[in-house]
């Protein structure tokens, strides 16, 4: 369940909004320039797709992005527990510790969940905006828009990356810490499971 969760940047636990309608959450992120968008692919796709199939079943829309937004290239990543890899917990902390501080990019930052989840805090205005994107959800960050993105513990997911210059989506760092203040994904979709 895609869910939105809007508080203060100084009271992370005070929640001022909140919702899991996709249009009530488009509607709440449009202001900051956020591209919010439920899909529906063409075609039912197996377990563990390759990238051509993933953008094959998504041909129309990811066309559509591409064209709107003037991406130069898109791509599919997947990153999900390897019980045969003894090295999996360090390669998924490595991962998840990389986006949870406070950054930048110079560019869009464009994913589309096809599945498993993630959780994007954008902060805009004395506010923070917990955006849990699940399969189905596309969400575009716009460039330079302050944000940190958690994938869990466990990340377990498969998205549809946009890009316009590889470069432009490596981030800069802000120095704040702020994110260590709110609570992390799985803390999050924990409590929109109750």
């Amino acid at each position: 369940m895609s869910l939105l969760t809007i508080v203060p940047e100084r009271e992370p636990s005070r929640v001022e909004q909140a919702s899991t309608d996709p249009a009530e959450i488009a509607r709440l992120l449009a202001p900051l320039g956020v591209r919010f968008e439920r899909w529906a692919a063409a075609r039912e796709l197996p377990a563990g797709a390759g990238q051509a199939e993933v953008l094959a079943a998504y041909r129309a829309e990811v066309d559509r992005v591409t064209r709107e937004g003037g991406y130069a290239s898109v791509d599919v990543v997947r990153l999900a527990p390897d019980p045969a890899d003894p090295g999996w917990p360090a390669k998924a902390r490595a991962a998840r510790e990389k986006f949870l501080a406070e950054h930048t990019h110079a560019e869009d930052e464009v994913r589309f969940f096809v599945e498993g989840a993630g959780l994007f805090y954008l902060r805009s205005g004395g506010r923070v905006f917990l955006a849990l994107c699940e399969r189905g959800d596309l969400l575009s960050v716009p460039a330079g828009t302050r944000h940190w993105f958690d994938m869990g513990e466990r990340p377990s997911f498969c998205a549809i990356r946009f890009f316009g210059t590889p470069e432009g989506w490596v981030a800069s760092f802000t120095g704040d810490a702020i994110a260590g203040g709110f609570p992390s994904f799985d803390e999050v979709r924990r409590g929109a499971a109750t």
